[in-house]
């Protein structure tokens, strides 16, 4: 994953991310290296990252701008919209303060593990 500034334009990182996709393991067979299809709001509608994505033997699901909400993509981004709710308790990730990326990443993934460790926590006990 690569870190870049606030100011960058989200649709210029859309295909390094989709390079830096690791294996998905399970199944018998050669690992898989990319998903079937990949789902994204109105800031990704632009004609040549779908080229590029449909490129790489991805189907881009990717809301048109102008056209009307409800499409179904929001069912897939609310889970990403919880996740930033949820790593912004941590104060220290809500703005950022650090320069260096290393300690700025260390207390993503530290804030990623309390998470992951709170709702393991909350099963367990009901």
């Amino acid at each position: 994953m690569s870190l870049t500034g606030g100011n960058r334009n989200d649709v210029t990182q859309l295909m390094p991310l989709i390079d830096q996709i690791p294996p998905v393991r399970g199944k018998r067979g050669r690992p898989r290296f990319r998903p079937d299809a990949l789902y994204a709001d109105r800031g990704y509608d632009h004609d040549k990252y779908r080229a590029l994505v449909r490129d790489k033997g991805i189907t881009p699901v990717i809301a048109r701008r102008g056209s009307e909400h409800g499409s179904g993509l929001g069912v897939y981004r609310w889970v990403v919209e919880q996740t930033f709710a949820l790593l912004h308790w941590f104060r220290r990730l809500r703005i950022r303060w650090e320069i260096r990326d290393d300690i700025h990443e260390a207390f993503l993934s530290l804030a990623c593990g309390i998470i992951c460790w709170r709702r393991l926590r909350n099963l367990s006990l009901s």
